[in-house]
């Protein structure tokens, strides 16, 4: 993982980018909806053991990782051992900043719900969520996809979690990509989020991490620099 220099990491999020762009250009959010969703709407919305499994159960695990982490900056466990305390709190700072960062974006997003929208027995009309500022006649506040950020939140930490070797740092980008997506396409098949939802908030996530990582490296470089600086003035002195 030490290959992954700022400026490949850059470019990887930027072809990153492209990708999820081309998802959203290709328009095959409303067809892979109509898959699962009819008039009627959809069938898995409210069966309860899917959304106790997919829902309900993911979301307070995610949580409680979350609680683990906070403790883990004063009283470090497991892999933990082996970051420092500023690493530990970076870790932090990404994976929660990453999950509230898709809430605030939601709160101020218009796009509806699949299940919101007339095609699938809802009132609001199908409007992209780049038409920035236009409401679709719906409640709104459902792009990103939240749900899908209780597991995405964790790809923003990866990047302090790759220090600890290639092994350590796979795992965890795995895991967090898989049960990421699987929460996706399990809000997809109740009709809470399309694709795109669950992609771009895969995208937003490990953008955020990646930018509160350069923003560490870069503050504590400069910190550690007039350290040395006041330390060799001293010394002189």
């Amino acid at each position: 993982m030490t290959s992954w220099t700022p400026r490949r990491l850059l470019g990887l999020t930027v072809f990153l980018f492209l990708l999820v762009a081309l998802w959203d250009f290709s328009g095959l959010d409303l067809p892979l909806a109509r898959l699962f969703g009819s008039a009627d709407g959809f069938a898995l919305r409210s069966r309860h053991w899917f959304v106790v499994a997919f829902h309900e159960i993911p979301r307070t695990l995610s949580s409680v990782v979350v609680v683990a982490l906070l403790i883990g900056i004063f009283k470090p466990w497991s892999f933990l051992k082996r970051l420092g305390r500023r690493e530990r709190i970076q870790l932090v700072v990404s994976v929660l900043g990453g999950m509230l960062l898709i809430t605030l974006l939601k709160k101020a997003n218009y796009t509806s719900c699949p299940w919101d929208v007339n095609e699938f027995g809802g009132r609001a009309l199908y409007v992209s969520h780049w038409a920035l500022g236009v409401r679709d006649l719906g409640p709104g506040h459902c792009f990103p996809a939240g749900h899908a950020s209780s597991a995405f939140g964790f790809l923003a930490g990866w990047f302090v979690v790759r220090r600890l070797g290639p092994q350590v740092a796979v795992r965890w980008l795995v895991a967090a990509m898989v049960l990421g997506l699987a929460l996706g396409v399990a809000q997809q098949l109740r009709g809470a989020h399309y694709m795109s939802h669950t992609l771009w908030t895969a995208w937003i996530c490990w953008t955020f991490g990646f930018l509160v990582d350069m923003a560490c490296k870069a503050y504590f470089s400069r910190r550690d620099s007039a350290q040395q600086t006041t330390t060799a003035q001293e010394v002189q002195a």
